[in-house]
């Protein structure tokens, strides 16, 4: 019972508080629901009055937003109303300035530069907004004017310091260069920095201007500066040499050319000098031996005159060495110059118009150069024409040191006019061509040769001498006159088949090969001239015995055995066949002094009879006088080298004097006449002694 009461009074409780709970729930949600009606309120009324205060303001903010732009209107109006103003007033504000002109004594350059600025700009006003104004005309006329005067002011600093190099000075340099030290000499400042940069101003405002007269000036300055110097290095040369190659080898300033090139290092004329003072040895020694010849009646056996390689002397081997040597040295000045002045052109001149203005620099030089180039290669021509091939070796060295100067050269105008390198090439085309020629001529020139004249006492002929001495001289341009001959298809052709490590040797000994067969065919057609079959083999001897010597005391043998490796051995064989040609003089006397068909009661021990005495008497007087003549002939016979003139001496003895001996013995001690000093004049040794004197005319 109690717990059920207990349990409806705790039941009881809990729901008068829940009720309580829900009273408490409704008052608190109608507070709520009058707030947010309140806010609603309030939030109508903001509305109201936002929406109002919008339709007040936004009015006022558009006019002044008109109001700011149309200010900015005005304001932009004013200044472009004062730019206008500025333009029509420009010419009259910068006059004075532009009569000034820039430089000294009269304005800086940068105020200058500012002037012409503005008229640049009124000039261009005027050309888009009223290009029939008047005032256009002004502007342009003034800034024409000033521009003008702007570009006379770079003339001005350009002439300047337009003065040319020195040749000491100049020579120096190239020589410096040739020395080979890592070090590099400074060429002269032609320019000085603060001036430079005054031009690179200048030439700035022009171009962007496009005003580009002053390239043209710059390129005219530059190269008559360029030209005055290599005009005063020539002059230089002439007067230093006086006419003559020593003075170039005597210059204190002039050291040898080339030493590091591609090829073998060269001294200037040092061995054509010594050519040349051979060949006027020669002239002496030929004259001087004349006079001899006209005083005593003795032959010297010297050589006689041929028409080519040896011209009488007039001084112009020396003009051509001469010649040579100055062109050569005005090249690699004329490098030289184009370098420092390929230095000196960049920041002056824009990067695209540097070729235009370089090949207008170097223009008047090289075309100097070609023309001296073409006068050298014409006297060559001429030189080939009248066969004077001695005096044509100067194309060589001209050719091999501009080959060698070829790669630097393109480098220094790799990045120029095309003409400039076409110039280059000409030269060395034309000395190509002409090198070409020479050689080929040369050899026809020994296939016709018309000289009919043979030396008297069968030595040697000048024009083997001449021919070797010719051969020797292309040894020092072995790689160029290689180079010359690869362009001949026959020559190539050749080459193939003999594999050679080295073409430009194996080039020349073909050539080597090609001379001396011909001068070979040529002396065995002059030979048939004599008369004297022993002076035919005599002059034969002398000379093949003279190539062969030749060929071994020099490199000519070296480059020969490369194309023909038996030639030695036709040389020997050459020589012991004109021995026998030669020993076949002896004939008529040996007949006399055969002991085989003596009589024969004589090998018995008979008594002579009548006719057995003629015989002998017959053979001693005929032996006495063929011995005599062959004497008298073969003392005026010339065998100038020293071995082979015993050799033949020798071979003279062993084939006479056994036989002559063996007569001697068996006839001397026969009463085969009453007077035997009359038949019996040369005792063995005597005969001996007697040939000892062949080929010796003061005997």
């Amino acid at each position: 019972m109690n717990i059920i009461e207990e349990r409806t009074f705790e039941i009881t409780s809990k729901l008068e508080k829940e009720k309580a709970n829900l009273s408490l729930l409704t008052e608190r949600l109608q507070k709520s629901s009058q707030i947010t009606k309140g806010i609603d309120t309030i939030l109508n009324t903001f509305e109201e009055r936002l929406s109002r205060l919008q339709d007040t303001i936004l009015p006022v903010y558009n006019d002044t937003e008109n109001l700011q732009k149309s200010q900015q209107n005005i304001d932009r109006t004013l200044v472009l109303l004062d730019n206008v103003i500025s333009y029509y007033n420009v010419s009259s504000e910068v006059e004075s300035v532009i009569e000034k002109g820039p430089g000294e004594g009269g304005i800086e350059l940068e105020e200058y530069l500012h002037s012409l600025n503005r008229l640049a700009k009124a000039q261009n006003y005027f050309i888009k907004q009223n290009p029939q104004s008047v005032e256009l005309e002004n502007v342009r006329t003034l800034f024409d004017k000033g521009s003008d005067k702007l570009n006379s002011e770079f003339k001005t600093i350009l002439d300047k310091y337009n003065t040319p190099m020195l040749p000491v000075v100049l020579l120096d340099l190239i020589n410096f260069d040739d020395t080979g030290t890592k070090d590099s000499k400074t060429p002269p400042v032609q320019i000085p920095e603060h001036s430079k940069a005054y031009l690179i101003k200048i030439a700035t405002w022009l171009l962007d201007n496009n005003r580009d007269e002053y390239l043209t000036v710059y390129g005219k300055v530059r190269g008559a500066v360029l030209q005055r110097s290599l005009t005063m290095l020539r002059n230089h040369q002439k007067s230093v040499s006086g006419g003559s190659v020593h003075g170039v080898a005597s210059s204190p300033m002039l050291r040898p050319k080339f030493q590091n090139r591609h090829e073998a290092t060269r001294k200037p004329s040092t061995r054509r000098l010594h050519h040349a003072l051979e060949r006027k040895a020669n002239r002496m020694f030929l004259k001087a031996s004349q006079t001899f010849e006209h005083s005593t009646g003795l032959n010297l056996g010297t050589r006689r005159a041929s028409s080519h390689l040896d011209p009488s002397y007039n001084g112009e081997e020396y003009d051509n060495e001469q010649e040579m040597e100055n062109y050569l040295i005005c090249v690699v000045a004329l490098h030289k110059l184009m370098q420092i002045e390929q230095s000196l052109i960049k920041g002056i001149i824009a990067p695209t118009h540097q070729p235009r203005v370089f090949e207008l620099i170097v223009r008047e030089a090289m075309d100097t150069i070609v023309q001296d180039g073409e006068n050298i290669v014409s006297r060559a021509k001429k030189c080939i024409s009248r066969h004077d091939f001695g005096t044509v070796l100067v194309v060589f060295p001209i050719l091999k040191q501009l080959r060698a100067l070829k790669p630097e050269f393109e480098r220094t105008v790799e990045e120029c006019d095309l003409n400039v390198k076409a110039k280059f090439d000409a030269i060395l085309g034309m000395l190509h061509s002409t090198g070409s020629k020479a050689l080929e001529d040369f050899i026809e020139s020994l296939r016709s040769d018309s000289v009919t004249q043979l030396p008297s006492d069968g030595t040697v002929h000048e024009l083997t001498s001449n021919v070797i001495m010719f051969l020797e001289q292309l040894l020092d341009y072995t790689d160029t006159i290689g180079i010359v001959l690869a362009q001949d298809a026959n020559y190539a052709k050749q080459l193939e088949r003999l594999k050679a490590s080295d073409h430009n040797k194996a080039l020349l000994g073909l050539y080597i090969k090609k001379v001396l067969v011909q001068l070979n065919h040529t002396l065995l057609s002059k030979s048939e001239q004599y008369g004297d079959a022993a002076l035919k083999a005599i002059f034969r001897l002398n000379n093949n015995n003279y190539v062969l010597k030749s060929l071994q005391r020099s490199s000519l043998l070296e480059l020969y055995l490369i194309s023909e490796p038996k030639c030695e051995e036709y040389y020997y064989n050459s020589i012991q066949e004109h021995k026998k040609a030669y020993s076949q003089s002896w004939g008529k006397l040996l007949n006399y002094i055969w002991c085989d068909d003596s009589p024969i009661n004589l090998l018995h021990g008979d008594k002579l009879r009548d006719k057995d005495r003629a015989i002998i008497k017959e053979k001693f007087a005929g032996f006495n006088k063929e011995i005599e003549d062959i004497a008298k002939v073969q003392r005026g016979y010339s065998i100038p080298d020293v071995e082979l003139r015993e050799s033949i001496k020798r071979d003279n003895k062993e084939l006479v004097i056994p036989k002559y001996n063996a007569f001697y013995n068996m006839y001397a001690g026969v009463q085969f006449t009453k007077n035997p000093e009359k038949y019996i004049k040369h005792k063995p040794d005597e005969v001996s002694a007697v040939i000892d004197r062949f080929f010796d005319v003061a005997a």
